[in-house]
């Protein structure tokens, strides 16, 4: 039906109970900008930009251009800016690196589509850029002189000022400190919901709200959060964060999307361990390691396998063709992830250079890379394309019984067999259609005359491009020289009579349509025009132009001009047969030597009997293995040269593995000679002793809980991060959490349970004023929840949500079925599980998923941005899903209440944790009232099939679109 204007107008703004934050003000660059210019942009302007756009070069930068530092970067050169931050498709710069009407950059060669990219993602971004004055020259890192720095310091365990209520006393030493009030508590409704989201991911139902507000208890609330913390929807809720920094997808996404059919299992690996409070130094030690960690038995094993899968589900350009690079390229990935997910830290900026901001010199980070070179990712080809690099995928399952084994070897010798066999009959077969369709003048009936010995005027151009073809190949005008070129064929006639006269030519798009052809005959001339562009209709070789009379010998001839055309036109040969001749001859045998046809069909029958074969083969063949994303050691053990510059065939000095030496207490780990190092790797940064695991860790599930973290910057603890606003709190958090056997679990019910948890959104001016960030935690965040809660809240309000979650999503496509998903392919609309078990496709976000900013599955992320921009709206508001649901939740609310009141109270208890108030309800009975009347005044036409139904799937979407759905206080 024709929707009204009056559900924007009236019932959203009558819902909107909670103010619509306000835009972001304008900030410097934040860390992870900063190091995507660092990473991705800084080492391709030093490697192919500075040794013509820097102030060192000899004879001055060309153009006038300097690139080696962010003031002529953004002044420009000659031709104007180099680059207008955020605006890619103005900028100078962009425009060069694709040859866009301006001179190509580098004049050596253009750059790879994935870096052309990446610039065009900086400029996005503003192009974020630390550099002033010259270009910094990475200068000696004093690695003593690091581990000053506040992140590199071992963790103390401080003494709470109140042991009793160790993280308030915390916080409130500095509200006291600053002279600060903090807010009252929220109240339970608020708080319950609160609770569940944080918690589950999900709103709480009416009963569990009023069940709470009736027993608003120390222990009710208590009771509340380990019920929660049990709930299975715990895992999904917080396992999802961490796929957040794994970044999990189910396909590669990069030049090949191909899919990864098997990424599923790891993603239940997660969720299973976050429900099974897994010790978080096992949970990473397993994820890097895993499969160097013994186990108790075969399920064991392949938990272990699975949780390696974190190493290879990253995005890879798979069909990169120089493979040192690509192997190199694979293991940066990895090292960037392993930073900034267990360290905080930006390590592959220095894969080109030393660190430019954090005391990391290039040679740890080698160190790091011969671990990851020394284990295999990448493995086997794809689509049959050497050029296609694979990944690896082991098995799981108990070890095969050697019958099993041998069983599966046999079948699959037979199947390589009967496939090389057919592959050579379908090569025998090409051979002989093609001599089938190269067709010799003399095999031909009647008299055929053939390019080769036709009188050519002008510059024809020989060509065997399209078959098939008269002779050796055919001619073209080459689409030149129109007007002045012609061919003429002179027949020699055994006898004189009436002939069919037909011209052979390779149709093709690009083909003329209007091509003369002119025949002399006995009486005359005529003119007949051909269209190349359809195929002949004979044999689609031969193109018929008539009957004509001719007297015997050279009286006669066909004269083919490309005057008046456009396209191309082709000249093959033109062939003279008696009519009635030419229904003597089988459709496609004309002129195909008997020997050419018979090599046809023993090829065929052969072909035809070797797929039947290999069908019964496969029929018969056994259960294939299941197999998991998983790595494992290479045959050969070996430590990583520098690449100087990053270039991975421009190598320096031997560095043997290791890693980071400033969170390093002590001599490190030795590397053994027979294995990686990963699982050395892994135990160092599960360590107690090493200072940053357990403060990352910490602080990211306080970010989480309060939309804000004791480091702001959750991804960067070095240098360019923020610092923590309260130092002692986040040790006393991160030396609990090892202390508490690393249970994630019982820190989150240790912060839940705190007084800070419970604050209200609501403070007064003074407190505001004094602290507008709220970087002391003395008020509670409204916090934008992310997509998946929206999704998962409007299909809870529906009714429709299946809690039955898990296991494979991408099963039912083939491999390279995603490749054109980035044309927006794969709709998730119709699916009603839990939002962590959507298939998350590379370039094919899901588009509510991407109007609510989603993580980037390309790169970790400990920190979602939260926009308010207009979109959000127009999709709640418009969306088939949203509206579909809107549907659903009326249909709900018209089987669960007898009257508006009633629905409207329903209503507002499941999608808002609260019933109506007394305006709200006013205004919505008004709302409903004109919304009738205006389905009344409609044409019979017009109107809905079940108006009432449509007045409550009105009312329905707005509660979806209001702020207070969308946000928790």
């Amino acid at each position: 039906m024709r929707r009204t204007p009056i559900v924007s107008t009236v019932i959203i703004a009558c819902l909107t109970a909670s103010p619509a934050p306000a835009q972001d003000k304008p900030r410097p660059p934040d860390a992870a900008a900063l190091a995507f210019f660092e990473s991705k942009i800084r080492p391709v302007l030093v490697k192919d930009c500075y040794s013509c756009h820097s102030a060192d070069t000899k004879k001055g930068p060309k153009g006038g251009l300097l690139l080696d530092t962010r003031e002529g970067l953004l002044r420009g050169g000659d031709s104007g800016r180099a680059v207008v931050p955020g605006k890619p498709t103005e900028s100078l710069l962009i425009k060069a690196l694709h040859g866009d009407g301006v001179p190509e950059m580098p004049p050596k060669g253009k750059l790879p589509d994935e870096v052309i990219a990446d610039f065009e993602r900086w400029v996005k971004m503003g192009a974020p850029d630390p550099r002033d004055g010259k270009a910094a020259v990475a200068a000696g890192i004093d690695i003593a002189k690091g581990k000053e720095f506040w992140s590199f310091r071992p963790v103390k365990e401080p003494v709470p000022p109140q042991p009793d209520r160790p993280i308030d006393s915390f916080l409130s030493a500095e509200w006291e400190k600053h002279g600060l009030r903090p807010a009252p508590e929220a109240d339970p409704r608020t708080l319950v919901r609160r609770l569940f989201i944080d918690l589950t991911g999900l709103p709480p139902s009416p009963d569990d709200v009023d069940a709470f507000v009736r027993d608003p208890s120390p222990a009710a609330y208590e009771r509340l959060v380990d019920r929660l913390l049990a709930s299975p929807r715990y895992g999904e809720r917080w396992g999802r964060h961490w796929l957040d920094l794994a970044r999990y997808a189910d396909s590669n996404g990069k030049d090949e999307n191909l899919t990864f059919h098997e990424a599923h299992l790891y993603r239940d690996y997660v969720i299973r361990s976050f429900n099974a409070d897994k010790p978080f130094d096992r949970f990473v030690k397993e994820q890097l390691a895993g499969d160097l960690m013994p186990a108790a038995d075969s399920r064991e094993r392949d938990e272990l396998l699975t949780a390696t899968g974190f190493l290879v589900i990253g995005p890879k350009v798979l069909a990169e063709r120089d493979k040192p690079k690509l192997r190199m390229d694979v293991v940066d990935e990895q090292i960037d992830t392993i930073g900034k997910v267990f360290l905080g830290l930006t390590l592959g900026c220095a894969r080109c250079h030393d660190h430019k901001f954090d005391p990391i010199p290039q040679a740890d980070y080698y160190a790091l890379a011969g671990i990851l070179m020394s284990t295999r990712t990448l493995n086997g080809i794809k689509r049959g394309n050497a050029a296609v690099s694979g990944w690896m995928l082991r098995p799981l399952g108990s070890p095969e019984p050697e019958r099993v084994t041998t069983a599966r070897k046999v079948y699959e010798v037979r199947l390589k067999k009967v496939q090389d066999e057919i592959k050579a009959s379908k090569a025998a077969l090409a051979v002989a259609n093609d001599k089938a369709t190269m067709r010799s003048p003399a095999s031909l009936l009647g008299v055929t005359v053939d390019d080769t010995a036709a009188k050519l005027v002008g510059v024809w151009k020989a060509s065997q491009y399209t078959k098939p073809y008269v002779g050796d190949g055919y001619v073209h005008d080459d689409k030149a020289g129109k007007g002045q070129k012609s061919a003429t064929f002179t027949p020699d006639l055994p006898k004189p009579g009436e002939y069919d006269v037909l011209v052979s030519y390779t149709p093709g798009t690009g083909r003329a349509t209007n091509v003369p052809v002119t025949v002399a005959f006995d009486g005359g001339t005529r003119t007949v025009l051909v269209d190349q562009t359809k195929p002949p209709k004979i044999d689609k070789l031969f193109h018929p132009v008539g009957k004509f009379k001719f007297k015997a010998g050279t009286a006669g001839s066909v004269t083919i001009t490309n005057a008046g055309t456009e396209g191309h036109v082709i000249v093959d040969a033109v062939r003279f047969v008696p009519v009635g001749e030419l229904a003597k001859v089988p459709e496609g045998q004309m002129g195909v030597p008997d020997e050419v046809k018979a090599a046809i069909a023993e090829a065929e029958a052969k072909l035809k009997a070797l797929e039947a074969e290999e069908a019964a083969i496969k029929r018969a063949a056994p259960p294939p293995p299941r197999l998991v994303m998983a790595v494992q050691d290479e045959a050969k053990i070996e430590d990583a040269r520098i690449n100087i510059r990053g270039n991975p065939h421009q190598l320096g000095a031997v560095v043997p593995r290791g890693v980071l030496r400033v969170a390093t207490v002590g001599a490190g780990p030795v590397m053994p000679a027979d294995q990686s190092g990963r699982l050395q790797l892994a135990e160092w940064i599960a360590s107690p002793e090493n200072p940053l695991t357990a403060r990352v860790a910490v602080n990211r599930v306080w970010y989480h809980l309060f939309g804000r973290g004791i480091v702001p910057t959750v991804d960067n603890f070095g240098t360019p991060g923020e610092r923590p606003s309260h130092p002692e709190l986040l040790d006393y958090l991160a030396t609990r959490f090892v202390k508490s056997g690393w249970s994630q679990k019982s820190l989150v019910r240790e912060i839940v349970l705190s007084h800070a948890y419970r604050l209200s959104v609501w403070a007064d001016e003074s407190l505001l004023k004094a602290d507008p960030e709220n970087t002391l935690f003395a008020r509670a965040n409204r916090r934008r929840v992310e997509a998946e809660v929206i999704r998962d809240a409007i299909l809870t309000v529906s009714g429709q949500l299946d809690l039955n979650g898990g296991g494979p999503v991408v099963s039912h496509f083939p491999e390279q079925a995603i490749d054109n998903n980035s044309q927006g392919g794969f709709n998730t609309d119709p699916l009603l599980t839990r939002s962590v078990y959507l298939p998350v496709i590379r370039n094919d976000i899901p588009p509510l998923f991407e109007v609510f900013d989603f993580a980037d599955p390309d790169e970790p992320h400990g920190r979602r941005d939260t926009t308010t921009v207009s979109t959000q709206a127009l999709y709640l508001m418009n969306s088939t899903f949203t509206n579909t649901h809107a549907k659903f939740a009326a249909e709900r609310l018209r089987a669960e209440g007898r009257d508006d009141a009633t629905r409207l109270d329903r209503l507002f208890r499941l999608a808002l944790g609260r019933p109506p108030t007394r305006a709200e309800a006013e205004k919505t009975t008004a709302f409903l009232a004109e919304y009738r009347k205006a389905i009344d005044s409609l044409g019979t036409g017009q109107k809905p099939k079940d108006p009432e139904l449509a007045a409550w799937q009105a009312v329905c979407l707005s509660v979806f679109g209001c702020n207070e759905f969308r946000f928790i206080e």
